[in-house]
């Protein structure tokens, strides 16, 4: 580009990432918002001429048979005066002014114009891109904390970890490379406010599409994922190839995929299961690394299914406060009521002789539904294996070799 006017445009158009039409348009905008406050009874018009680099201010007039306001019409007798016959009602006559009149006012006017303008832009591409990118697992670096959340610049920009998507296993200092998905964006007066998380299903499958390349070629897939983000996770994986053993790819040899997501997440638990299209094979292996005895499904409609365990498995089977079951519930969809060997042979009996079931506080029988709400725990009991250990368990544990 040439001249000077040219080359602001080119500028400032590669300095905010936006088009340089929005450029030349902002700056029209701004010449005649600074024109008005010169010209104050005219119609003016600006336009910028690329080709010869110059800056054109006019005012324009209408031609009407009567005027009634000189300073914006221009009677037709008067304009064929000066253009002849071609000059008729409603055509548009432009007078040209000097962009230099405008004063010192004007020309702060225009560069608040401007400014604004561009702003707008930038914002408008922000919100466009990021947008598009949600669900997106994006690096980033800590840069300041504000009542809780974490501020977090992401190439040129700044966006909000929020205390509530944070995870409770996770401190962080400024400075610290952190790797978070994007869960949304959000328009606000003062620009597109993008929220990340680190306690979202989508970063774990996100994870573990970056470390197991069967579920990034499409091998193997996640059907399924949640968390009780800082303690443990459950992730339900399919292959799509009779030969590939989907719980196999995704732990790894000894175990080095699977505990390179478990060393991002902090320690956090994952337990690897095998999806299944029949309810009852899909429930019994989202209770792993409990052994199941049996399993009946009570209620089809409203997804209620009965799960029998040995006495000896129920702790493991239920986890602390119920979070092994609860995530399975969430996992599979469907209410598991476990029970024990002990207690459903109870409760047959009692059928057997009409008297009504009843347990005392030491009770095996726990329920649990989809949508129930997380725990405050945040550790495991001690009878329950974790998923960066290796003990004797099924295959379809994170903990098989």
């Amino acid at each position: 580009m040439s001249n000077a006017l040219q080359q602001f445009i080119e500028a400032v158009a590669k300095e905010k990432g936006v088009e340089q039409e929005i450029i030349v348009s902002a700056l029209q905008d701004a010449v005649e918002a600074a024109a008005r406050k010169r010209y104050k009874n005219e119609n003016m018009r600006a336009r910028v001429n690329l080709e010869s680099g110059q800056l054109e201010l006019v005012a324009v007039k209408r031609i009407v048979e009567q005027v009634t306001t000189p300073g914006l019409e221009m009677s037709l007798d008067e304009a064929r005066e000066l253009y002849g016959d071609e000059a008729e009602v409603d055509m548009e006559v432009e007078f040209p002014r000097a962009p230099e009149d405008l004063g010192r006012i004007a020309a702060q006017t225009a560069k608040q114009v401007i400014f604004q303008k561009v702003r707008e832009a930038e914002r408008e591409n922000i919100f466009a891109e990021y947008n598009q990118r949600i669900g997106e697992v994006v690096n980033g670096i800590v840069k300041r904390f504000e009542n809780g959340d974490i501020i977090i610049e992401i190439g040129r920009i700044e966006a909000v970890l929020p205390r509530k998507e944070q995870s409770r296993a996770e401190s962080y200092a400024p400075q610290d490379r952190i790797r978070v998905v994007i869960k949304g964006v959000n328009r606000s007066a003062k620009g597109p406010q993008i929220v990340l998380s680190r306690t979202d299903p989508a970063l774990l499958i996100k994870l573990f599409e970056q470390e197991v390349p069967e579920i990034y070629d499409g091998t193997v897939m996640v059907r399924g994922a949640v968390r009780e983000a800082g303690d443990r996770a459950k992730v339900a994986v399919y292959s799509r190839e009779r030969d590939v053993d989907p719980v196999g790819a995704c732990v790894g040899m000894k175990g080095t995929r699977v505990q390179s997501i478990i060393r991002e997440l902090r320690g956090e638990k994952i337990d690897i299961v095998e999806w299944s299209e029949d309810p009852i094979a899909f429930v019994t292996n989202a209770l792993s690394p409990a052994k199941v005895q049996r399993v009946s499904i009570v209620d089809d409609k409203d997804r209620v299914m009965e799960v029998i365990v040995e006495d000896k498995q129920l702790s493991l089977a239920i986890g602390k406060k119920g979070q092994n079951v609860r995530l399975a519930a969430k996992l599979t969809g469907w209410r598991i009521d476990i029970k024990s060997e002990e207690e459903k042979r109870r409760e047959v009996e009692a059928q057997f002789e009409g008297l009504e079931t009843t347990s005392d506080s030491e009770s095996a029988h726990v329920s649990a539904e989809p949508g129930d709400a997380e725990p405050a725990q945040t550790s495991e009991p001690e009878s329950q294996p974790a998923a960066d250990e290796t003990p004797e368990t099924p295959a379809d544990d994170t903990s098989a070799e």
